[in-house]
């Protein structure tokens, strides 16, 4: 189930990237496109055709795309104050208090995270930076294969900490209703969010970007989704921000030779879990430790409910890497830049200060990925599909904008005047030169 890799063939297969643009569309996706648009499509067409149908119809498309897509449209789109807090009743109360707990500590972490205003007196006047939160801001909680009430925290509590006045949840209804999932709700209950819709998928984020009837746009859109949600977070950025582009989780364990093949497996089959597209990837240069940890999963994969998706990713885009050394293996972690990079060795300090390309680093075998995925503090949307290499996971700074302030005195208006004049005269904008000049 483990297949085992060179690095050469691992850099050709498993650790390449390949764009979104690019990805093999399943043929069983395919076919539902074409049943449901009546015409085959790419996935990118048909998200456009939702995209542009909501923009113009509104509440109107949005339960038509519901009736199509989900098999029913709730009777309204906003989750009732009173059905979020009975969601606090349909979960049982170690599911609340775990919930509030997680909340607390990932709170605690984003409160930690520096933000503040600036100016200064030291360049002729003031000048400086004003830190202001978005003033309204959509969170996409995906649903679709199993509800994730730690991404409404993992979203929303930034957001807050950031001083967003208003938070806007959208989630698409369990499978077969036309309700959110209860462990949703509470989470949103638990932290004081009053405004949730049953809306999902590309139509989801259309409502978001551009309003509808009783949906108010927002400023900037955040969640992972599937691909038709990632392709129409791509389509109408510009109209709204969005945080990232996202794709199938990832995984990758640099392990040793003294690593406990048991918890190893246990990580591996833990992200293989999300998706049969996510990625699970061992680097070791340790032969042992790679057979072991195969007959470890190949005995835990039996006793696990989602053995099947499990296996689906362990055969498409996951694998144990044999390396030369634990060098090499950070050299390949670095190219891949995964969301989650695991230091499963002796000296996970040595390896980190060589790390260049991680959403997050899990130092040791006790800080297991796991846990950043429910409460270890920092959020767990983090870059995917190779954005580690420039982009950062979600926190406090992605829910502000910087405005810059510029109050300066007389003097150094006319001592700095003639400069900018003459730039203006370079670029041939005489209007721009001419505004300067005037002052002198």
């Amino acid at each position: 189930m483990l297949r085992i890799f060179d690095p050469e063939s691992a850099q050709n297969t498993i650790l390449k990237r390949h764009p979104i643009d690019e990805v093999e569309i399943p043929e069983r996706l395919q076919a539902s496109i074409e049943e449901v648009f009546g015409k085959p499509l790419s996935p990118s067409e048909a998200v456009n055709i939702i995209i542009r149908n909501v923009r113009e119809d509104g509440d109107e498309a949005l339960r038509s795309w519901a009736e199509r897509l989900d098999g029913g449209a709730p009777e309204q789109f906003r989750v009732t104050e009173k059905a979020l807090n009975e969601s606090l009743k349909d979960i049982n109360s170690d599911q609340v208090a775990a919930l509030e707990n997680a909340a607390q500590r990932i709170r605690q972490f984003h409160e930690l995270q520096p933000l503040s205003s600036w100016v200064s007196q030291k360049m002729g006047g003031t000048v400086g930076q004003l830190v202001r939160p978005i003033e309204r801001v959509g969170l996409y909680i995906p649903a679709g294969s199993a509800p994730l009430p730690s991404s409404v925290l993992m979203s929303a509590i930034p957001a807050q900490v950031a001083g967003v006045k208003e938070i806007v949840l959208a989630a698409p209804p369990k499978r077969g209703t036309t309700e959110i999932d209860a462990s949703i709700l509470a989470a949103a209950a638990v932290l004081g969010i009053t405004e949730v819709y049953v809306i999902g998928g590309a139509q989801a984020i259309a409502a978001l970007a551009y309003g509808t009837e009783s949906i108010t746009r927002v400023d900037k859109i955040f969640g992972p989704g599937n691909i038709f949600v990632t392709l129409a977070k791509r389509q109408v950025y510009g109209v709204v921000g969005v945080d990232t582009i996202a794709g199938p989780t990832e995984t990758v364990v640099i392990a040793d030779a003294f690593a406990n093949p048991e918890w190893i497996a246990a990580d591996l089959l833990a992200q293989a879990e999300h998706d049969i597209l996510a990625s699970a990837i061992l680097l070791t240069p340790s032969r042992d430790l790679i057979v072991d940890v195969q007959k470890a999963a190949v005995r835990q994969v039996k006793q696990r409910n989602r053995s099947e998706v499990i296996i689906g990713s362990m055969n498409n885009r996951s694998g144990a890497v044999l390396t030369k050394d634990l060098d090499e293996a950070v050299f390949l972690s670095n190219q891949f830049g995964p969301e989650h990079l695991c230091l499963a060795v002796e000296d996970p300090w040595r390896l980190a200060e060589k790390v260049s390309a991680a959403g997050g680093i899990f130092m040791g075998e006790y800080s297991f990925e796991v846990l950043g995925d429910y409460i270890a503090g920092p959020s767990h949307v983090m870059p995917t599909g190779g954005s580690a290499r420039f982009a950062s996971p979600l926190n406090v700074l992605d829910f502000v904008h910087f405005v810059s302030l510029i109050a300066l005195n007389e003097e150094t208006t006319r001592k700095i005047a003639s400069t900018a004049a003459i730039i203006a005269d370079m670029e041939g904008l005489d209007a721009h030169a001419n505004a300067a000049r005037v002052r002198l």
